[in-house]
């Protein structure tokens, strides 16, 4: 990590009263966008587009920029956050199998988008889950992310600190099948709502035991498709949370968080 990146990790952005951050949420089935201030209020309306199949990464960027025209104008954002399905590193995506992990290998995606927005803005990417998390989740002991979409991802957090991103998703969960594949739209279409249902009650459980989190954070747009009565230290995340997540980039609420930023932030 070079030293202008350690610079923007080691120190939370200044916090203005005109700060606007344009808040991205990519998944594998919509793109969702709003402008949000520093404490991850909506500042416009949240705005959706389908994600295009397939999606190489300049037809993204592409789709990106058309949907966020209206929210760049009359002011245009100060910050971009970007929530993604996939593994993240220094502002680079190295998987995106909802999206097609062929043309996904080491992108740049925050500086594409940056460059074609055309106003250089400082960006930051992470994973989806993860910024659903930065929302949601109390700070204190572990507390565990499980995102239920066009796949399932998750992300882990000790005492407000994101832990290294696993892909558990592409872990097998049973009979050979990843939690993508047992959990996923794909598999709650194929199967229906209430098999469904009792995939989520067993894969609670599973999750209980492997990863002891005292708090389970459940999001992702079928999380509204939930019909059994949760346990007590497990609640459904507001669908807004990938969006309101993205202030937390940039304004961790404690200094743990603030070394926990993700590294490639460029300025």
């Amino acid at each position: 990590m070079g030293t202008a990146v350690k610079k923007a990790a080691s120190k939370p952005a200044k916090r203005t009263l005109a700060e606007r951050i344009l808040a991205i949420d990519v998944g594998g089935t919509g793109l969702k966008a709003a402008i949000i201030d520093a404490h991850g209020k909506m500042l416009t309306e949240r705005l959706k587009v389908a994600t295009p199949h397939p999606c190489p990464p300049e037809l993204l960027v592409h789709t990106l920029v058309k949907l966020v025209e209206p929210l760049m104008q009359p002011l245009p954002a100060t910050h971009i956050s970007i929530g993604f399905p996939g593994v993240v590193r220094d502002n680079h995506v190295l998987t995106a199998p909802n999206l097609g992990n062929e043309s996904w290998r080491n992108v740049p995606l925050a500086q594409m988008l940056s460059d074609q927005l055309g106003h250089h803005l400082p960006v930051r990417i992470i994973n989806d889950a993860e910024m659903q998390g930065l929302a949601a989740i109390e700070g204190k002991g572990i507390e565990f992310v499980l995102t239920l979409g066009t796949g399932a991802g998750t992300a882990l957090f000790r005492d407000g600190e994101l832990m290294p991103h696993l892909e558990l998703a592409h872990h097998p969960v049973n009979k050979n099948k990843t939690y993508d594949e047992y959990l996923g739209n794909a598999a709650r279409d194929k199967t229906g709502n209430k098999r469904w249902n009792r995939r989520v009650e067993k894969v609670i459980g599973i999750l209980s035991s492997l990863v002891n989190y005292d708090r389970l954070w459940i999001g992702g747009g079928n999380a509204a498709n939930l019909k059994f009565d949760l346990p007590d230290n497990v609640k459904v995340v507001s669908n807004e949370a990938g969006i309101e997540g993205g202030a937390r980039l940039w304004h961790p609420r404690s200094v743990r968080e603030t070394r926990q930023l993700p590294p490639g932030a460029f300025e």
